[in-house]
C-alpha cells in the first residue's frame, strides 16, 4: 500500500509538472509583413512559432484568389481558361451570393469592369458616358453567374470577378482556423484593416481594436482613433471613401462602385465598421454598406443581432456624425 501511495504520489507531481512545464512553454508571437501590397500583423500564443503554416495559408489563397497574380485560379476563370473552382474560391462566391442576396444585389464581386472603366481598378481611363455603362452592366451582376458541381457558370465570357474586397477578410479567417487546428486560442490576425480575433492578449484581456476617424487623405494613411472595440471572437472590418477618393467639378467621387447603376456612389457616408462572426462576412457587409449609403443600411441592419455595424457619415455643417447599432454598441466597453 505505502510503494502504491508513493507512486500514486510520484505520478501526480509528474504530471504536475508537465503540466507547468508546457504552460510556460506557451508564449505569445508576433509577425509582420507585406501582402497583397498592404501590411499584415498576427500576434498568437503557442508553444512555438507558426511562421511558416501562415505563409502557406497566404500563398495558397494568393494562388487561388489573388487578382494581383495574373496565374491565379480566379485569374483563370476571368480569362475563361477554365470553369473548375477550389475550395478558396467555392467560399468566397458563396459568401459573396449570401451578402448578394441580403443587400439586394448592393454588393456583388461582378463589379470590377465598371470599377475599370471609371480608373478605380486595375485599368484607367477618361469619364465614361452612359452608353458605356450601360455596355457594361449587360454583363455585371452576380445573378449572370451561378455555381454548379464544381464549376463556375457565366452566362456571359465577358463576366469577371474580383474578391479583392473579401479576400483579406478569408485570409484572415483561414489563418484562425489554421492556428486553432494547431492548438491555438488566442490570436489576432490584421491584414490591411481587416481583423480576425479569438481569446485574449497577452494582458488577460479581450481584444483592443481602435476603429479609425476618417481622415480624408489621398496620399498617406493617417491614423486617428475614434473609438476602441473589445473583441473576444469574431471580424472586423471597415470600408470607406475617404481614402480614395476623387474631387471633380467641385465633387467628392467615392471609390465604392454601385454596382446597379454603374456609377460611383456619391454619398455624405464616409465609412462603415462591421463586426460579424467572421472576417469575411464583415469584409462583405461592409462594403455593401457603402453602396447602400445611410438610410439603407439602417433599415437593413439597424436590428441585427449578427451584425456589428457602426457608420460615420458627415452632416450639413460638415461635422462628422456617428451611428451603431445595439450589437456594435455592446462591443464599445
Amino acid at each position: 500500500m505505502k510503494k502504491r501511495y508513493v507512486a500514486t504520489v510520484a505520478f501526480i507531481l509528474i504530471f504536475v509538472g508537465a503540466m507547468v512545464m508546457m504552460h510556460r512553454s506557451r508564449q505569445y508571437y508576433s509577425l509582420s509583413g507585406v501582402v497583397w501590397t498592404t501590411e499584415y500583423h498576427i500576434t498568437y500564443e503557442s508553444e512555438s512559432r507558426l511562421d511558416d503554416s501562415v505563409q502557406a495559408v497566404l500563398a495558397r489563397v494568393d494562388c487561388s484568389a489573388s487578382k494581383y497574380n495574373k496565374a491565379s485560379l480566379i485569374a483563370r476563370i476571368n480569362d475563361n481558361l477554365t470553369d473548375s473552382v477550389d475550395d478558396i474560391v467555392r467560399r468566397l462566391y458563396e459568401k459573396s451570393q449570401e451578402v448578394y442576396e441580403v443587400t439586394e444585389g448592393a454588393y456583388d464581386p461582378t463589379v470590377s469592369p465598371l470599377a475599370n472603366v471609371w480608373g478605380y481598378g486595375l485599368k484607367t481611363g477618361e469619364k465614361p458616358d452612359s452608353s458605356v455603362i450601360d455596355s457594361i452592366k449587360a454583363f455585371v451582376g452576380l445573378d449572370k453567374t451561378s455555381l454548379s458541381g464544381g464549376r463556375l457558370v457565366k452566362e456571359d465570357r465577358r463576366t469577371t470577378f474580383d474578391f479583392n474586397s473579401i479576400a483579406k477578410g478569408l485570409a484572415c479567417d483561414e489563418i484562425g482556423r489554421m492556428l486553432e487546428r494547431n492548438g491555438v486560442e488566442n490570436y489576432i490576425v490584421e491584414i490591411g484593416g481587416e481583423i480576425a480575433a479569438s481569446g485574449v492578449n497577452p494582458s488577460g484581456q479581450e481584444w483592443r481594436v481602435s476603429v479609425d476617424r476618417p481622415i480624408e487623405s489621398t496620399d498617406t494613411v493617417i491614423h486617428h482613433s475614434a473609438m476602441v472595440l473589445h473583441i473576444g471572437r469574431g471580424g472586423v472590418a471597415t470600408s470607406g471613401n475617404y481614402r480614395n477618393f476623387r474631387v471633380e467639378d467641385g465633387r467628392k467621387t467615392g471609390h465604392t462602385i454601385n454596382p446597379l447603376t454603374g456609377y460611383p456612389e456619391l454619398t455624405n457616408l464616409l465609412s462603415a465598421t462591421i463586426v460579424a462572426e467572421d472576417c469575411m462576412s464583415a469584409d462583405a457587409y461592409a462594403t455593401a454598406c457603402m453602396v447602400m449609403g445611410e438610410e439603407r443600411t439602417k433599415l437593413l441592419l439597424g436590428d441585427s443581432k449578427k451584425i456589428a455595424v457602426m457608420l460615420m457619415s458627415v452632416n450639413a455643417e460638415g461635422k462628422i456624425v456617428m451611428w451603431h447599432n445595439a450589437a456594435f454598441g455592446a462591443l464599445m466597453k
